[in-house]
């Protein structure tokens, strides 16, 4: 071994992922009674990974096709996959996209098209403050400032005591943000509380945005896994786009085609008038080409054959319904299971919530207690992943909540 100083001695250890660190821990834990309800990623009833069908039946076409290769994609991506995309979040009668006023580049996922969307806003449009809900994946949080902007600034969101979108806290916090903000906006299926505005709640919020001329930045991670229906599940972004302002939509396709490791999604510019069109995409292929050159093509060749065939694509729709239909019963059947045991408390709102993640209540002595008696892993917040829930298991659970509340009283 060396005796020279090593030039990276002074660089400090990093905190742990909130998330990626509690999957380690599980993975580690050799209880046979174990349940993760950490990372949010779907699984059977069985509490297996999931591969859907139509993702695997095109998977075969790609292979057996003698034509396949594996060049590089430009640095915006499959222009196929772009321009399905766009439509699949606006919609195929979106007046963006009849005049031309949307800009789309493949990303490496969700969090891929936050990152260039972020670093685009820094670079050309200057240091500006990231409004995010109090309550949001806490990645959100590192992305903003690893893109050159200021650290993340909180605009109210949940209401603990009834489990729903504190709507007029949120609108009193996006009045008060300055002229040019970025908010940053869960399409569906909020992460982590599993509350969304209702129609009429984002209809305020789009009135605020345009009165005080602020940015949105959508954020769609969900589009079909929360209600099933692609079309209501992008009803709010469609609406801030047809309301004629600027917004900015970044797509992931890892839940809803449970392509989670292929990282496929995609970054779109909805531009009030067309003029800018042609310079964004240019700068975005710059600052692409200077992150990570160019994306990844198996995630998005897959994706857009599903998304341009009708029979595939219904085949899809199918698969959505089945997926976010599991997730309901297991809502259902954890409140159930809550109140058939007399756990205290009230425990409708996991039922009214929706999506992937349940925003339970449980403090953060509560969950630590579940961890260490029953081996069940959850985020600290509270918050559970209901893929993780299985009808082997909810009964478990159920009791576990039941005890962790009456163990461990929560300090007002």
């Amino acid at each position: 071994m060396s005796n020279h100083i090593s030039i990276f001695a002074n660089v400090p250890q990093a905190p742990p992922d909130p998330i990626l660190s509690l999957t380690a821990l599980y993975r580690s834990d050799p209880s046979p009674n174990k349940v993760s309800l950490g990372v949010g990623a779907y699984r059977t009833s069985e509490g297996k990974p999931y591969v859907l069908p139509v993702v695997r039946t095109v998977e075969q076409q790609i292979a057996a096709d003698p034509t396949t290769n594996h060049e590089y994609l430009p640095q915006d991506g499959l222009s196929d996959f772009n321009r399905l995309s766009a439509r699949l979040i606006l919609g195929s009668d979106s007046p963006a996209l009849r005049d031309a006023r949307c800009v789309t580049v493949q990303a490496l996922s969700g969090t891929g098209a936050l990152r260039v969307g972020f670093t685009f806003i820094a670079t050309f449009m200057g240091p500006r403050h990231v409004y995010v809900s109090k309550q949001t994946w806490s990645n959100h949080r590192n992305v903003v400032p690893q893109s050159g902007l200021p650290p993340t600034r909180d605009y109210s969101y949940f209401d603990s005591t009834t489990g729903a979108v504190n709507i007029e806290a949120m609108l009193q916090d996006l009045r008060a943000a300055p002229s040019g903000s970025v908010i940053l906006l869960h399409g569906c299926a909020h992460n982590p509380t599993g509350a969304d505005p209702t129609n009429q709640d984002w209809q305020r919020i789009l009135q605020v945005v345009k009165t005080n001329r602020l940015i949105p930045f959508f954020d769609n991670a969900y589009q079909g896994f929360a209600s099933g229906n692609l079309d209501t599940d992008a009803w709010s972004t469609r609406l801030f786009v047809n309301s004629g302002i600027d917004v900015i939509i970044a797509q992931s396709y890892a839940k809803n085609m449970g392509m989670y490791g292929q990282r496929v999604g995609a970054l779109n510019f909805v531009c009030a008038n067309p003029e800018p069109v042609n310079a964004i995409r240019t700068q975005l292929k710059a600052t692409i080409r200077a992150m990570y050159s160019s994306p990844p093509l198996h995630g998005a060749r897959v994706a857009a054959q599903i998304l341009g065939d009708e029979k595939l694509f219904h085949e899809w729709e199918e698969e959505l319904l089945k997926m976010s239909g599991r997730i309901k019963e297991m809502r259902l059947r954890l409140r159930d299971a809550l109140i058939a045991n007399g756990a205290p408390g009230k425990w409708d709102h996991i039922v009214s919530q929706i999506g992937m993640f349940s925003y339970t209540g449980l403090t953060s002595q509560q969950v630590s207690f579940m961890q260490e008696k029953y081996h069940i892993y959850m985020t600290s917040n509270g918050r559970i992943s209901m893929a993780g829930l299985t009808a082997s298991n909810i009964e478990y659970v159920a009791n576990a909540m039941k005890d962790a509340v009456h163990s461990i009283v929560k300090q007002d």
